[in-house]
Formats: structure tokens, C-alpha cells, sequence
């Protein structure tokens, strides 16, 4: 029998790099988080009193470990940010702590895990960085990998780089294996701790249903993004943005909802009548540009029924004039679907699969249609594949976001299982538990 191998476990969070290791029967010796109740929660869960701040680590003091496991911060790497990168003072510099414990201690193996946009940002030189000095010392490997590929129903692609001191040989990152995801095995019906969404996205939801009823039946809904506010517009798309325009040459045109230009302030133009163009002092992208003109020609196909709908939608925030179909073919009942609110819009999705979890904001966690109500923290831990008797923060606005910024155990679990000297004892694989439940 091999012995059970030693890991540290960095920005260590609620643990899904631990529970997917000692599912496999090795042994945290160090872990790292900086967050004061998620450390507190891990020596908890775990019984590890985590060290505090990565910064203040001496690499020499620390123990030696086979594996070193971390999901760095992904904020200054990700699309939804300002993508700073390693500039970014708050965090962006925090892999080069990593990579300088990695290169003094020289474990067996490392895996390490951030958001797929790493990939590209700044077309593609950051990762190159980062693998060029891994490479020094490791044979290195990197890949992207989403629960949802693997029965797991949470889409949430994510970037995993992995590597061996002694060569990764016949490694290779596992394949989809064509399980269908269903989500409804992972939720609870009508948990009583459940939070209901507010009446207005209720409101906004019902107008929106109206309009999916008095879609032309002989016609699919569109599968483009609808941005209602540009239903009777026809501000110019193309040349000069309207911040470089005149007053009096936007004057004869319309803005969002129809709205005409003539009698409005530079102001009203820009915030009310022009959201698109609010902060945009460059012509639009050309994805822009095609998505409102599929906007615009779908409103003179259909402005019979959707002049009397429109007015019904402007009381409502800019975000949630916007509807994004994702249900092709199927039953057009909004509320029979996982939904979710996002800047780019009211999301529909097929109750097969959840949406990625966000850690940023608690507005974004993902909505289960038919009880009109948001997904609880219990089932978001579900669907990282985590362990749910262990305990999560009390608050449920702590407990979105760290289950957003956790990695997916059985991900790192099937990672690992490739990566790693087998272990001939039995896996109590918390996902073969639940793939055999269901």
C-alpha cells in the first residue's frame, strides 16, 4: 500500500482542494487562507488551523509536501473584472507567492486552478509567464474542465495547470463521459430557509412571459440576446459615437424605447435615451453592432403586439430589459426554468444544468423558476460537489460568495486520480455516491 501523500492547501477557502485529496486519502499539513471566517470554518471542518496571509509566509518554515494545491484569486484575471493581471496590486501578484514556494520547496506535484480567461489575457503572455517558470523545474500541463462535462449540472469552465517533478507520462486530464447532467437531484423542494425573490423581479419576469406568449408561434424565439430598449431605435450604429456627435445632429433620431431626441438635454441623451452608449466614447465593437440590428429588425417584424408590450418594461432596471433564451424548442414558460440575473440580461436555462456560480454579488445566484425562489447555499454546495455536512458561513451573502470562488471537488478528485501514485484502497468518491443516487 503507498503511503498517503502530504499536500498544502493555498487560499484554501472552504476546502474542495482538502475534501477531493483526503477522498483520496492523503494528508493536509499546511493550509492558507486569509478570509477570517472561512478560517475559522476550515479548522472546523477539517481540524487544520489555517496560516493567515500567504504574503507573510516564509517558504523555507514551510513543512515539506508532495503536493501543493491552490486556487489563486482569479479577480484580476477574469472577464468580469478590471483585468489587471499581475499589476493588480490587491491580488494579481499573489501566483508569484505560489510559484516561489513551488520552486523552494520542489513538491512532486502541483495543481492549480483559475478562470479560463487566464488563457487569453493579454493575448495569452500572462499564462505564458507563468508556465515558462513552472516549466523550469516541472513538466507542466494545463487544461479546461467544467462539472457539467461530467454529470456534475453546474456549467462553470475552469482553467486547471498541473505538474510533476518526474515527468507527467501517459497524464492526461479526464474526458467528458457523456452523462447527462440533471439538476434536480440536487435540489430540495421548497426548503423552508429559502429566499424568495423580490416581487419586482416577479413583475419583470411576468412582462417578460408576456412577451414569449405573444412571440409568433409559426416562429422559434430568438436565440440572440433581446435588448427590448432597442425596439424603435435608430440612433446611428456606425461612424462617430453619439459622444462625439452634436446635440443637434442626435436630435433627429430616436433612442432607447422609441424614445425621440429632439427636446432631450445631452444628458438625457446619453443616460436615459442611450444606455448602450452611457460610458462609450468609442464606436461600438461589431458584436454590438449585429446584436442591435437583429434587435431592431426583430421589432419591425413584430411591432404590431410589442408597441402595446413595450411600455410595460421601462419601469425596470437597464439589466432586466434584456432577455436571454436559452431553451430552443421547449415549453415557453419562463417559470418552468433555472434562471438567472446577470448585467447582460434575464438568462433562461434548462432545469438540466445551473449556471455557473458567481462569488461578486448575491444578485447573480442562480434562481429556480418554478418555486420563484434563489438557490440555496446547501445546494450551491451541492453542485461544487462538496461535502454538505460540512458547516458554510452563517451568512448566506459569505457563503454565495465562497462557494463561487471554490473549485469543484469532483474535478479536482479526477484530476488528481490521474496525477497522482494510485492508492489501491477504496475511493469514497463523494461523487460516485451521488452519480449511483441518481
Amino acid at each position: 500500500m503507498s503511503r498517503p501523500l502530504r499536500f498544502i492547501d493555498l487560499f484554501a477557502g472552504l476546502g474542495g482542494f482538502h475534501q477531493a485529496l483526503t477522498a483520496l486519502h492523503h494528508e493536509c499539513v499546511l493550509a492558507c487562507e486569509k478570509d477570517i471566517v472561512l478560517n475559522a470554518l476550515y479548522e472546523k471542518n477539517y481540524g487544520v488551523k489555517p496560516h493567515d496571509d500567504i504574503r507573510t509566509i516564509s517558504s523555507r518554515d514551510l513543512p515539506d509536501h508532495d503536493i501543493l494545491c491552490a486556487g489563486f484569486p482569479c479577480q484580476s484575471f477574469s472577464k468580469a473584472g478590471r483585468q489587471e493581471g499581475l499589476e493588480c496590486k490587491a491580488n494579481g501578484d499573489l501566483i508569484n507567492y505560489v510559484l516561489d514556494i513551488i520552486e523552494e520547496k520542489k513538491p512532486g506535484y502541483f495543481i492549480l486552478e483559475n478562470v479560463p480567461n487566464l488563457e487569453r489575457h493579454l493575448n495569452g503572455e500572462t499564462l505564458k509567464a507563468i508556465l515558462t517558470r513552472l516549466a523550469r523545474l516541472y513538466d507542466v500541463r494545463s487544461g479546461r474542465l467544467s462539472p457539467h462535462l461530467f454529470g456534475v449540472p453546474q456549467i462553470r469552465e475552469r482553467l486547471f495547470i498541473v505538474g510533476a517533478r518526474d515527468g507527467l507520462g501517459l497524464f492526461a486530464f479526464p474526458t467528458p463521459r457523456g452523462v447527462k447532467p440533471c439538476l434536480k437531484p440536487y435540489l430540495e423542494e421548497w426548503p423552508a430557509d429559502a429566499k424568495p425573490i423580490p416581487r419586482y423581479l416577479i413583475d419583470c419576469i411576468e412582462v417578460w412571459q408576456e412577451f414569449v406568449e405573444s412571440f409568433p408561434r409559426a416562429k422559434e424565439l430568438p436565440s440572440f440576446p433581446i435588448w427590448a430598449m432597442e425596439f424603435g431605435a435608430d440612433y446611428p450604429l456606425d461612424g462617430l459615437p453619439p459622444l462625439s456627435r452634436t446635440l443637434k445632429e442626435m436630435r433627429q433620431y430616436r433612442g432607447s424605447f422609441g424614445r425621440a431626441l429632439a427636446s432631450c438635454t445631452r444628458f438625457e441623451q446619453l443616460e436615459q435615451s442611450l444606455p448602450h452608449y452611457a460610458l462609450e466614447s468609442d464606436p461600438f465593437p461589431e458584436w454590438k453592432v449585429h446584436f442591435i440590428q437583429q434587435n431592431r429588425a426583430l421589432y419591425e417584424e413584430n411591432k404590431d403586439w410589442i408597441d402595446e408590450w413595450l411600455p410595460k418594461l421601462d419601469r425596470f432596471p437597464h439589466s432586466l430589459q434584456k432577455l436571454e433564451w436559452n431553451c430552443k424548442g421547449e415549453e415557453r414558460n419562463i417559470w418552468n426554468y433555472v434562471l438567472q440575473v446577470r448585467a447582460s440580461g434575464l438568462r433562461v436555462k434548462r432545469s438540466t444544468t445551473a449556471p455557473s456560480l458567481i462569488a461578486m454579488t448575491t444578485t447573480q445566484v442562480p434562481i429556480i423558476g418554478w418555486e420563484k425562489r434563489y438557490m440555496t447555499p446547501r445546494e450551491c454546495a451541492a453542485l461544487q460537489s462538496m461535502d454538505i455536512s460540512k458547516e458554510l458561513p452563517t451568512s448566506p451573502a459569505r457563503a454565495y460568495k465562497a462557494l463561487g470562488n471554490a473549485v469543484n471537488v469532483d474535478l479536482v478528485r479526477m484530476i488528481a486520480e490521474r496525477l497522482l501514485p494510485q492508492d489501491p484502497r477504496p475511493q469514497d468518491s463523494l461523487e460516485c455516491k451521488r452519480l449511483e443516487a441518481v
